[in-house]
């Protein structure tokens, strides 16, 4: 397992311990298999075991871990795995950006998905997997950040999460680097001029391709 960094004791200690942990999930630095006990972690981070137990509860109970024995695991997904998720996702991402882009957001609300395009772009020409992964989060969060149903916001990241461990596999691959920056630039151009229909079907384009692109990866391992 990678080394985790002790964490400055700010409350609520759970919430931060589960949210460091989660980063850690969904970019691909807890292995497959590897044990998360309970003592360990909580050494490693500099916490008591309590906010550890709470908050490796929270990760099964997203079904980003699962239980095996006295410790958690990262579960290894298949495609019944990978279709089911990508039904979910379907259903939900599409139409959150299809209400995104009737609100009409301007400019200033669009800045920050701007923001994030360059530093893919920026990333990608760099040859750099990581820095095009995190402001591909990015990206993410400041689009779902316009969407007012905040239940629905969280339903969408819970969903991502269970596959953006993968997706730190296949970025290091300048082809599907560049897949990706073009689905987004079409979304955010659909954003742009308001189009709900055209965002919808950017986003629904966009995941096709993100599940084929894995479903491959995953037929080559």
């Amino acid at each position: 397992m990678a080394k985790l960094e002790a964490l400055e004791r700010h409350e609520p200690l759970g919430d931060r311990v589960y949210a460091t942990l989660r980063d850690y999930l969904r970019a691909g630095r807890i292995a497959h298999g590897q044990p998360l006990q309970e003592a360990a972690v909580a050494a490693q981070l500099g916490v008591s075991r309590t906010p550890v137990r709470e908050a490796l509860a929270r990760l099964a109970a997203d079904g980003l871990v699962v239980a095996e024995g006295r410790s958690f695991i990262v579960p290894n997904l298949g495609m019944g795995d990978i279709e089911d998720i990508y039904a979910l996702r379907f259903l939900l991402e599409p139409e959150a950006l299809r209400e995104v882009a009737a609100s009409k957001p301007d400019r200033k609300a669009l800045a920050p998905l701007r923001e994030g395009l360059e530093g893919m772009a920026a990333a990608h020409e760099a040859g750099d997997g990581a820095a095009f992964m995190e402001a591909n989060y990015r990206y993410r969060d400041a689009w779902t950040a316009l969407v007012p149903n905040k239940r629905l916001v969280r339903a969408i990241h819970l969903y991502a999460d269970h596959v953006r461990y993968l997706r730190a596999f296949t970025l290091d691959d300048p082809a599907v680097r560049a897949v990706v920056l073009k689905g987004l630039k079409r979304l955010s151009l659909a954003l742009a001029a308001g189009d709900g229909e055209a965002a919808a079907e950017a986003m629904r384009a966009h995941l096709e391709k993100a599940k084929q692109i894995l479903i491959d990866k995953m037929r080559r391992t």
